[in-house]
């Protein structure tokens, strides 16, 4: 039979379990709580005119080449930028697994991988001609994700 003390031991053991699985359990929720704030920040973001602007900008663009790039309006270069930056940032953020591919797809696939498609060309002369590999890699590696994440869907169904 068991004493007073071991009773008393047994419980507080018990008790300690239960409050490290509490914690792990809060813990959990708050990470995805942090990362769903997060994703809907940027989708907040994104959906601004200013960068709807822009992405319609990019829709629009003629250039072709680095050369004909270099020749739009600084105006327009700015909104650009602005657009590739963001990219550029959500690429960091899904490489590093502060947010969840399957938010990111859900919310900007479309959009990263025409606006990508659309500049892959002159990204990538303008690292050759600035001797710069890493111009916009975030936003080349973020396309890249959505492309596998794209594949990975299409052949499970």
């Amino acid at each position: 039979m068991l004493d007073i003390p071991s009773i008393s031991a047994i419980v507080a053991a018990i008790g300690v379990i239960i409050g490290v699985v509490f914690t792990v359990l809060q813990l959990r929720d708050l990470v995805k709580t942090r990362q769903t704030d997060l994703v809907m920040r940027l989708y907040s973001t994104f959906g601004s005119r200013e960068q709807w602007e822009a992405y319609r900008s990019l829709e629009a663009m003629k250039a072709k080449d680095f050369d004909e790039y270099k020749e739009l309006p600084s105006g327009t270069k700015t909104m650009l930028d602005s657009l590739y930056t963001f990219y550029e940032g959500v690429g960091v953020l899904l490489h590093r697994k502060l947010i969840d591919i399957g938010l990111v797809d859900d919310l900007f696939s479309t959009p990263i991988i025409m606006s990508w498609e659309k500049v892959e060309p002159i990204m990538k002369e303008a690292r050759k001609r600035r001797n710069r590999p890493q111009i916009w890699e975030w936003f080349e590696y973020l396309y890249n994700e959505m492309k596998k994440r794209e594949q990975q869907l299409a052949s499970k169904t």
